[in-house]
């Protein structure tokens, strides 16, 4: 995802990365160059004048605006959702480890230094897991060898991340170093992990439904082929820029629908999780005073 300062109007009709337009370039000169010809024949097809009413473009182009923003709030409200939950992991993340360094008694620093890069570890298994990815080189530098080996061939690894850490939650019990209560709140903390975990995968096998995407895709590249025949007589030679313009407008939008709809891609455009995942583990280790060269620190602007 990128994320930058707003910069003056000039360079914002110019900037490339993070728009949708080079998806989209293709189509578009398809677009251009069909409505040239369509200029140069003057709207006719084998001798035949096409002949379509402009009024009725501006009332498929209504209908089309207001089912376009229907699937565009679909499509954001997936994506905010979905950046609310990794911003509650971050605050659990933290809350969590606070909670372990200053509730969990006489246990050494080198145990909590291992709960505390389980719960790093949760992070970065979740991200891999929602962008259908292994990510063995963060369990393997997070993890023990032990545990890593147990997450060989194993699909859900964040719920037996989480599994790992309830284990050495219940050993810290068992040795009288966290009494009830405390055990009780930690335990809220993981039902919270758990349910993070779930509404992220919700979101990820739940995509918008498929039918609202093919009707939306039909409709507005059937309008933008179409409308070059409804403008021809009144625009003239204008009329392959309007239709350029119009086109942009509706299948740009029709891109980054679909661009966010999938929140935990590796899109331009989608969460930043990486980031995100670097942030937890950058913030924790601070807390637990662990060393961090291999890690660096966050940018609060950047490429992911």
């Amino acid at each position: 995802m990128i994320v930058r300062q707003r910069t003056n109007w000039l360079k914002m009709l110019f900037i490339w990365r993070g728009s949708v337009l080079k998806k989209i370039v293709v189509q578009l000169i398809v677009i251009l160059v069909f409505s040239l010809s369509i200029y140069y024949f003057k709207g006719k097809i084998f001798d035949y004048k096409v002949h379509l009413n402009p009024t009725i473009f501006t009332l498929i182009g209504l209908a089309l605006a207001i089912f376009m923003g229907f699937c565009n709030s679909a499509s954001y409200d997936r994506f905010w959702e979905g950046r609310k939950l990794w911003g509650l992991l971050v605050i659990e993340s933290r809350s969590l480890t606070r909670q372990i360094l200053s509730l969990v008694n006489d246990s050494s620093p080198e145990e909590k230094e291992k709960i505390i890069r389980m719960i790093s570890a949760f992070g970065w298994s979740l991200n891999y897991q929602l962008r259908d990815k292994s990510g063995t080189e963060h369990l393997a530098r997070l993890l023990s060898p032990e545990q890593a080996e147990q997450l060989k061939d194993k699909k859900f690894i964040p719920s037996l991340i989480l599994g790992f850490i309830a284990d050495w939650l219940n050993e810290q019990q068992k040795k009288g170093n966290i009494d009830t209560i405390v055990m009780t709140s930690m335990d809220h903390q993981l039902n919270q992990f758990s349910n993070i975990s779930g509404g992220c995968e919700r979101i990820h096998n739940t995509p918008l439904p498929f039918a609202y995407s093919v009707l939306l895709h039909r409709t507005v590249y059937l309008y933008c082929f179409w409308l070059p025949f409804g403008l021809v007589d009144t625009l003239d030679w204008m009329m392959p820029l309007i239709v350029l313009l119009i086109s942009y407008t509706f299948i740009a939008l029709d891109a980054i629908i679909q661009e966010i709809g999938e929140p935990f891609g590796e899109e331009e455009n989608d969460l930043a999780l990486n980031t995100i995942c670097r942030t937890i583990e950058y913030s924790i280790f601070e807390q637990a005073g662990i060393l961090q060269d291999e890690l660096k620190k966050p940018d609060t602007y950047f490429i992911d």
